[in-house]
């Protein structure tokens, strides 16, 4: 949820409706998991992080909100549609969306990357722990797919019957 807000404006609400979905998801099981923990933002050396602390309660929170979207849809309760998508859907906290711009601008990428993995180069210490991973971006999707080939190609070229 956090790095579609790289999409918009600084400033911007959130308009485009699969955005406001996966905001509202986000959005509600958080704010309903906050008390016990399930999902926990925290500040490490000046930047927002976020970590799923119990993905079990997590799954039980997706329950709820499935239950409550079909309870919304069986009986047609528009004012409750109405307060999940504008409470939870539209509004992006500020200071939220100015890290991720900034941070996003400090990756290079763009920010509509379909399909584009990064390469992931890690750097590691006398004992095999990993110290940094070091992140690059192959130049389009084509590039992607050529590497992949010939990195995890488990047969053979010629692949015909004699």
């Amino acid at each position: 949820m956090i790095t579609q807000i790289r999409r918009l404006e600084l400033g911007d609400e959130i308009e485009e409706s699969h955005m406001r979905n996966r905001a509202w998801v986000s959005n509600w099981c958080y704010e309903k998991g906050l008390e016990a923990g399930v999902i926990k933002k925290y500040k490490k050396e000046g930047k927002i992080y976020v970590d799923v602390a119990d993905y079990e309660a997590l799954q039980g929170l997706f329950g709820d909100l499935l239950k409550e979207v079909q309870r919304i849809k069986s009986q047609g309760d528009y004012e409750a549609a109405k307060a999940l998508v504008e409470g939870y859907g539209v509004k992006v906290n500020r200071t939220l969306h100015e890290e991720v711009l900034a941070r996003s601008e400090a990756l290079g990428s763009a920010p509509y990357g379909g399909f584009i993995n990064p390469w992931m180069d890690a750097t590691m210490d006398a004992d095999g722990n990993i110290t940094h991973v070091e992140l690059s971006y192959p130049d389009n999707f084509t590039a992607q797919m050529k590497s992949y080939s010939s990195i995890f190609n488990f047969l053979p070229d010629v692949n015909a019957l004699n």
